[in-house]
């Protein structure tokens, strides 16, 4: 039989302030976005919509005036595979749309299985 080597590992560590470390800016000075693409979000559970989730769909409701007449706005919605896949879609629309004035009393905490 052979001698086994002993071997220590030491840790690696990194240097205090490296600046390779630094957070990529997705903002200028002004606040304004500059990325060329920014990702998706679940309305209802604010992850990230992946470019494979095809089970995702994007909702837009328009806005209206006191007359029923669309005023040229509409607030999105996208709701990610994962909460369709769930059968919470609807409940989660009516949380959201509820939540931004289009509907009233259709959702409350306590209907919640």
């Amino acid at each position: 039989m052979g001698h086994q080597k002993s071997i220590h590992l030491q840790p690696h560590r990194r240097p205090s302030n490296p600046p390779y470390t630094q957070p990529a800016k997705m903002e200028n000075e002004k606040g304004e976005i500059v990325d060329l693409y920014v990702p998706r979000k679940c309305s209802a559970t604010n992850r990230i919509i992946k470019a494979n989730d095809h089970a995702s769909v994007q909702l837009s409701v328009g806005k209206v005036d006191e007359n029923g007449r669309y005023t040229g706005e509409n607030e999105t919605y996208a709701l990610c595979g994962f909460i369709r896949a769930r059968g919470e879609s609807d409940d989660s629309f009516n949380r959201l749309a509820q939540r931004d004035g289009f509907l009233k009393n259709v959702w409350t905490a306590s209907r919640q299985r």
